[in-house]
């Protein structure tokens, strides 16, 4: 059932933005206003509260797997991509402001930033930013993929990358699936051996970031990152 079908003001998501603007809407509307219809039968705007109430919220929703998207009824290839893509552009405006300032000036934005692109993986991943002299972020990558528990991290292979892209600086990230931020000895183990060898190439590791979805840990605020 369509946006265009719906009857009742509260179901009216589209009109409501118009008369009212957005910020009136509660989080199901602008959900469906972006799916546009649901399944045979179902309003959208239930179908989009189902789906956020499913997966705990909006950013869970949007950094659900692609395979656990396919398997709910009413949502097919067209709405699948939708919510990557919004997912993506959610990304990219919190990564605009690191690519304008330097980061050091934005910790928390650094923060927010690898929360929402890696914070709610169900595997251990690794992040990488890498900066340029003036510390402004020109290119991030998903460089490794682990368990639950474990995501190896190859300093030679990091390095390559980083020459790859002309990085001054590295901002290393990755999560805790278990949902304790806390940095493990081996977290700090190997977080110096890549600091010792992006020195060798005159790259420098400013930070690494730990974190879950809700929250992050920064190994340079706490005094890890130099001996």
């Amino acid at each position: 059932m369509s946006i265009l079908s719906l009857d009742t003001p509260t179901e009216k998501p589209r009109e409501r933005l118009i008369k009212h603007g957005p910020e009136v809407l509660s989080t199901a509307e602008l959900l469906a206003l972006i799916l546009g219809s649901g399944p045979k039968g179902q309003p959208v705007v239930e179908f989009s509260q189902k789906l956020l109430t499913k997966f705990g919220g909006l950013r869970q929703l949007l950094n659900a797997h692609s395979e656990e998207l396919y398997d709910i009824h009413g949502l097919g290839l067209a709405k699948v991509t939708q919510l990557m893509a919004l997912h993506e552009i959610a990304k990219r405006i919190l990564e605009e402001p690191l690519k304008e300032y330097p980061v050091l000036q934005q910790a928390s934005a650094v923060k927010r930033y690898c929360i929402h692109t890696i914070g709610n993986k169900t595997e251990e991943n690794c992040l990488l930013l890498f900066l340029s002299h003036s510390f402004k972020l020109t290119h991030s990558e998903i460089a490794i993929k682990g368990t639950i528990d474990h995501a190896p991290i190859y300093p030679r292979e990091i390095v390559k990358s980083a020459l790859k892209h002309h990085a001054a600086y590295i901002v290393l990230a990755h999560n805790h699936p278990s949902g304790e931020p806390q940095p493990s000895k081996p977290d700090i183990e190997i977080t110096r051996k890549l600091r010792d060898a992006l020195d060798l190439v005159n790259i420098k590791l400013i930070d690494h970031i730990v974190c879950t979805r809700f929250e992050a840990k920064s190994m340079a605020e706490m005094g890890l990152i130099n001996d």
